[in-house]
This record gives structure tokens, sequence and C-alpha cells, in this order.
């Protein structure tokens, strides 16, 4: 699967939040990951349609990536979106380019996520808040997966920060980001690819193998859960 991940940001550079997920795309992952940087190739906002267009057509998962300014994104991503997506190519007749394809949503949230349901200060859901961007899926025929949403980046600790980074790069790469088996699956191929001499403690390869096998066993307690509820049921 080919990821393109579509950055809009007014000063991408100075973004603590924008900089951690750029920096948390490893060179491995850069092999079937594009980082697509709107404000750095267009500095004019002249945007080239057929430049973009192909460069959708040779990828499989769309993302946007932006700051959630007043429930929306940066002008040139609106922009980029009324000059990209156009009729005959992502909607109406043979309007067809971009059906099958998966559209996600990466967006940085300056008030914390309590605010983001009824009686927050905010009163909507980021899921209501986002509807024209699956509305913008289901016209293209494409499949929206649900948005990760960061919450208060500036704010969150360094373990906050370590458990973000994993879930970025689950979210780009995994072809179901939502799936607490195919997380499973992707963190155990990590741990067992890891090279033991970069990590600073003792026992590092036993740790390892410590976690690969109770993340293993918790599977397997898990599906058996599962099976004795649908003997349950049946």
């Amino acid at each position: 699967m080919k990821t393109l991940i579509i950055i809009s940001h007014p000063e991408v550079d100075q973004s603590s939040s924008q900089q951690f997920l750029i920096q948390s795309i490893s060179d491995t992952m850069r092999t079937n990951v594009t980082v697509h940087i709107l404000e750095k190739t267009y500095p004019d906002g002249k945007i080239d349609s057929a430049y973009e267009q192909a460069l959708l057509k040779k990828h499989d998962r769309i993302l946007f990536q932006f700051p959630f300014y007043w429930y929306s994104s940066p002008p040139l991503l609106k922009k980029w979106q009324d000059e990209v997506l156009t009729e005959h190519f992502a909607f109406g007749y043979r309007g067809d380019k971009l059906a099958g394809k998966e559209l996600g949503l990466v967006l940085s949230i300056g008030i914390a996520e309590k605010e983001y349901q009824t009686g927050g200060q905010e009163g909507y859901s980021i899921s209501e808040l986002t509807k024209p961007y699956q509305a913008l899926a289901r016209k293209t025929k494409m499949s929206f997966i649900r948005p990760l949403s960061i919450f208060q980046f500036a704010y969150q600790s360094e373990q906050e920060k370590r458990r973000l980074l994993v879930r970025y790069q689950q979210y780009v790469t995994l072809k179901r980001p939502d799936s607490l088996k195919t997380r499973e699956k992707w963190m155990i191929e990590e741990l067992k690819t890891t090279a033991i001499d970069t990590l600073k403690m003792d026992n590092a390869e036993f740790i390892i193998n410590q976690t690969i096998d109770q993340i293993e066993d918790n599977r397997m307690e898990l599906d058996e859960l599962r099976m004795h509820i649908d003997n349950f049921h049946d």
C-alpha cells in the first residue's frame, strides 16, 4: 500500500507537531510513503493540478494533515481541493480516478479532547465536524477512515509523544489502522526488527522477547474469549 500525506500548514517549519510527525516517517517507510507539503511546493499558491492528479493516482491512501483551524483546513488545502478534485477526474462522468482509495485526516488540535462533545466547549464531536471530508470521500467513491486527532501536542509528555509516534506510523502504513489485531502484528514485527545494540538498557533482548510473548498471549486470550462469546450467542 502506498500512502500520500498531503500537509498544509502556513508555518510548517515552526510547527512542533508537524515537524514531529514528519520526522516520524522513517527512511524505510518512505519507500511506500510520500510526504507532500503544499506550502513548500507552491509558495506562490499556484497549484499544478495535472501533477497533483498524477500523484493521487499513484497512491492508495490519501491523508490530509493539517491544524484544525475554525473546524476546517488552512486555505491552501481548500484551494487544492477546489482545483485538483475536478469533475471527470474525481467525480461526475468518468470521474472515478479516486474510486477505491482511502481518505484519512491527521488533525492537530489546540483544545482538549473533552471539549469536543456535547456539553463541552466546542459542543460537537470531531466526527460531526469532519462531515465535509466524509462527504468528499463519498462523492469521490473513496473509503473514509477514522481521523487521527492529536490534541494539545505542546502539552504532551514524552511518553505520550512516544505513543503518538506509534499511532501515527500505524495510521500511515497499516491497511486496517483501527484493528487491534493488525496493530498487534505491526508491533511484533517492529520489535523483532529492532536493533538491540541501539537500546541503552540492560537485558534489552530479554525485555523485547517478553513483550512479544505478552502480546501473543493476550491475543490468544482475546481470541478464546471471542470464541466463547460466539458459542454463547449460537
